[in-house]
């Protein structure tokens, strides 16, 4: 194969994305707020995607590496691989994506461990405002709409309470997390993260994320995220061809994942069952409270829900004058 300079310069132009450096850090920090919200269980970066305004574009740059992709590349047709995906939108996006996980991870944790009733405060009010923006979307708020939201609700609301399990390491069971959680991150209002909770391998896979230079880490990080490329290639194109030929029943149960997901990011929780496993508490099953007292916590707690609404609501004004194509 003779390398031409040129050519592949015709290739990486011809393919959509960003056209200038504006845009190019525009769609990272954009894929660096998808990345905070993916390790965060309870918030999904696919809201965060939703909101911004590169939902479907996103979807189509996934499912734009398909068979003809891979025919290409393992032929060693790489210029002609290049041209059939949308190589500088996802370069930019999963930049930012990468960055957040790798940078944020210890954040979060920390965040959630230390201070959880402030943290789940924020995110409860980006969800509120995400259930608004999202819900625009539905054409026509009537019958079935209201029944597929229904319908999104209830099995968000099911989901998000089911009791974590105790979960092998082997290298298939690590794959199968990859698999699921990535479909989850897709999807506004599922967490991936919380999928990983459920399945028991939230803080396993964070803790490799922390330590990336460490041998079996790297296995695990390799075998996880193999199960992402699986998983987020084909669910992509599952959901793009629903929301294209049934998009009103689609956005109406994405509303209600929404909406049932705002169970698990209440900040008020009672520990109702707990284990130690290998010298860490894990919260087994917990219920919602209201606040004991109205305290300065809470006033504090009620704030960052505002300012979690508002920076939703104002990202998404601002991001109507910033769509990448």
């Amino acid at each position: 194969m003779t390398f031409n300079i040129n050519t592949w310069k015709d290739a990486w132009d011809a393919s959509p994305g960003p056209h200038n450096k504006k845009e190019y850090q525009m769609l990272f920090l954009k894929g660096f707020c998808m990345g905070s919200a993916d390790i965060i269980p309870g918030v999904s970066g696919g809201t965060i995607a939703f909101i911004t305004g590169i939902y479907s574009h996103w979807l189509a740059a996934i499912a734009s590496i398909n068979l003809v992709f891979i025919k290409r590349f393992v032929s060693f047709d790489w210029k002609g691989a290049l041209a059939e995906v949308h190589v500088r939108f996802l370069c930019a996006l999963l930049l930012g994506i990468g960055v957040a996980i790798l940078s944020t991870a210890r954040l979060m944790h920390y965040l959630i461990t230390e201070q959880p009733v402030l943290t789940w405060s924020l995110f409860f009010g980006l969800i509120l405002a995400s259930i608004f923006v999202v819900g625009k979307e539905i054409d026509d708020w009537k019958g079935s709409s209201l029944a597929f939201v229904g319908v999104g609700a209830v099995s968000a609301y099911v989901i998000v309470g089911l009791i974590p399990v105790t979960t092998p390491e082997t290298w298939w069971f690590i794959l199968f997390s990859g698999i699921i959680a990535i479909c989850a991150m897709v999807l506004p209002g599922i967490s991936g993260s919380f999928i990983l909770l459920i399945l028991g391998k939230y803080e396993f896979i964070t803790g490799a994320i922390k330590n990336p230079f460490n041998v079996d880490n790297i296995m695990v990080m390799a075998l996880f995220g193999g199960g992402c490329v699986v998983g987020i290639i084909g669910f992509s194109r599952i959901l793009k061809f629903f929301l294209s030929h049934y998009r009103n029943a689609t956005m109406g149960i994405l509303t209600g994942f929404m909406i049932g997901a705002m169970r698990k990011v209440w900040p008020w929780k009672e520990v109702l069952e707990a284990k130690v496993i290998r010298n860490k508490v894990h919260v087994l099953q917990e219920q919602n409270i209201f606040p004991a007292q109205f305290d300065s916590q809470v006033i504090f707690a009620i704030a960052l829900m505002m300012v979690g609404f508002a920076f939703v609501m104002i990202l998404e004004k601002f991001s109507q004058s910033t769509r990448v194509s």
